[in-house]
């Protein structure tokens, strides 16, 4: 496959995959480890991949970029790593953009400026954890590879897909660390993976929870 251009993509591509993406997490419920997804132009998958239109279905084959579900990041997705870890992986060409949902506390910025004391990330995570003030968030960030950012905040308060946020500054920092998985791989020295971008790979097109796809 050739990767596609954002002239060949409709202006709002990215902004439905990551509702599509953010519903699909969502439907799983709470608790759930960090999911990255390739963003595969639906029109090459089905090309390349005659065989997955049964499996996405008419309504899924009309969505411009389709989400190809990646296995565990290494080294795990903690704030302190996920830069790290993310500038490690290289998408092959086929590939138009990612995207990452991951589950945070959010807490107002007075109460994290004084939670600096902690001394241990346990210790931080013991601190946030037990503050009346904080919310628990999932964010889905999105990037194409020429440059164009969504994103998509649901608060566990209000687990209502009528309230979910959407917009394209709503995440900048997570969009951020997406990007570098697009730079080229002398930046990071030569040591990047590219992961199993495929329709047909052992986690499938969602993974393993293919009929909670909305």
């Amino acid at each position: 496959m050739h990767s596609v251009t954002p002239d060949a993509l409709p202006a709002d591509a990215l902004s439905r995959a990551v509702i599509e993406i953010e519903k699909h997490v969502s439907s799983a419920g709470w608790d759930q480890p960090a999911q990255l997804f390739a963003l595969v132009p639906t029109a090459e998958l089905l090309a390349a991949e005659p065989q997955l239109a049964a499996e996405l279905g008419a309504a899924d084959a009309t969505q411009p970029l389709t989400p190809v579900a990646q296995g565990e990041l290494p080294g795990g997705v903690d704030d302190s790593n996920l830069a790290d870890v993310l500038a490690r992986i290289e998408w092959p060409d086929g590939v138009s953009g990612c995207a990452l949902a991951v589950e945070r506390i959010v807490l107002p910025a007075a109460v994290e400026a004084g939670l600096a004391s902690a001394e241990t990330d346990a210790e931080l995570a013991r601190m946030a954890g037990s503050d009346p003030r904080r919310h628990e968030v999932r964010m889905v960030a999105a990037v194409l590879r020429e440059g164009d950012r969504f994103g998509a905040v649901r608060l566990r308060a209000h687990d209502e897909d009528n309230a979910v946020l959407t917009g394209e500054d709503l995440v900048p920092t997570l969009c951020q660390v997406l990007s570098l998985t697009f730079e080229p791989s002398e930046a990071s020295g030569g040591d990047r993976a590219a992961g199993p971008v495929n329709g047909t790979s052992d986690d499938g097109v969602w993974g393993d929870d293919e009929e909670n796809r909305s």
